[in-house]
């Protein structure tokens, strides 16, 4: 409680700016949920890439859920090198100025009955603007592109105003949940975040398509830790890292970007969503493009229903390599599908709803709510594709 007592006076002290900070309420239509622009947090450097405010959706809770806090992370994959960072610069992904007001579905969705477990709670998603999963602190500008890296202080500046000015801080139920980058960012802040509350508070973390995995590409080289060493160097991340994991003698700080070298250390607990053929993961970290000049997998990679049976093949053995990189003790709950998909928390149709996808008859949405409330921790673990036929292939953020 320490440090969370000296982050909260740092905090406190800037909470009557907090307030001003132009708390703008977008005009939104039905069904649009506030998006709340911190330009307080600009003078502390806390700035998207091209130097604009950090931004999130609010919800109020209300009833049994007034005091209960589920804080999601957006996603949106990393960017490597200034001008990639540059690219992100121009949209959404690093500027909040091409950010729009949005509605809340699956675990951030509304509706009793379709979100039974947290439809009542405050709930937040906070927006992606800065290409390094919420790890970056470089102080100086990125003059060249007119860059700044400074993600890891963005996700600062949003938790300290949910704290101080929304009143997280009195939270009797907290999760810090995120989906692809922001579900990594999950793992990788998740006893940090713990560590803000105080003891009597039940803090749980929950990562949906964010368990990226240190597994060899088909021409057999480690194509994703050049990802993200290229992000971590860029973006000064490895100070934000877990020290649990940095610390390891000889550790590589890109290496505490996948979550296997993290979560056997986390004091935290974790609940993991992910589908054992991730989308994401078969075309970057499987068969990235440097790994096929003859692009034999670009078919493979758009649908797995157009993939050669040798290419099955390689895919059964990619999910045999994921599973074995999932962490072993009991204690962390998981929902592993057979399906090609990416982040299947957001969407109502994925995440607890009639045709949602299924392992051992569980829905998704139960599967996390189970865990959350304690009433078992379910490892559910699907049997290799094709097998399940409530599979929905999807690729969302």
């Amino acid at each position: 409680m320490a440090a969370s007592g000296a982050w909260l006076a740092r905090a406190t002290a800037t909470a009557v700016l907090g307030f001003v900070l132009a708390v703008a309420s977008a005009e939104a239509a039905s069904g649009d949920v506030e998006m709340v622009f911190l330009k307080a947090a600009v003078a502390k450097g806390a700035v998207c890439l091209d130097g604009s405010p950090p931004v999130y959706h609010f919800s109020p809770g209300s009833g049994s859920g007034a005091n209960n806090w589920v804080v999601h992370m957006e996603g949106g994959g990393w960017c490597r090198n200034p001008d990639e960072c540059a690219v992100r610069k121009g949209n959404f992904r690093g500027s909040s100025k091409f950010m729009k007001p949005l509605s809340f579905s699956g675990i951030l969705g509304g509706n009793q009955k379709s979100n039974p477990d947290f439809y009542n709670w405050n709930r937040v998603k906070i927006r992606y603007c800065d290409g390094s999963s919420f790890t970056g602190d470089v102080e100086a500008v990125d003059t060249a592109k007119d860059l700044r890296y400074r993600g890891f202080r963005v996700w600062r500046a949003v938790i300290d105003d949910l704290l101080t000015v929304r009143g997280m801080s009195k939270a009797q139920n907290a999760l810090l949940s995120g989906c692809s980058a922001g579900g990594l960012a999950a793992i990788l802040h998740c006893d940090r975040f713990h560590d803000l509350f105080p003891a009597k508070t039940k803090v749980k973390c929950f990562s949906d398509a964010g368990y990226f995995f240190d597994g060899k590409d088909i021409s057999g080289n480690f194509y994703a830790r050049s990802i993200y060493k290229s992000v971590v160097n860029l973006h000064g991340s490895a100070k934000n890292l877990p020290a649990s994991c940095t610390s390891k003698p000889k550790q590589s700080p890109e290496l505490c970007m996948f979550p296997q070298y993290v979560v056997p250390t986390m004091r935290t607990p974790l609940f993991i969503l992910n589908a054992a053929y991730d989308s994401w993961q078969v075309k970057n970290v499987l068969a990235p493009s440097p790994a096929d000049p003859k692009k034999t997998w670009a078919q493979c990679k758009l649908d797995i229903k157009s993939c050669s049976a040798s290419q099955l093949t390689t895919l059964q053995n990619f999910r045999t390599d994921f599973l074995a990189a999932l962490p072993k003790t009991q204690s962390v709950g998981m929902f592993i599908d057979s399906c090609n998909a990416h982040c299947q928390s957001g969407s109502q149709d994925t995440w607890l709803a009639d045709g949602s996808p299924t392992v051992n008859k569980t829905q998704i949405g139960k599967a996390v709510g189970d865990w959350y409330y304690d009433r078992e921790v379910p490892r559910q673990i699907d049997c290799p594709y094709p097998c399940n036929p409530t599979c929905k292939n999807r690729d969302d953020d």
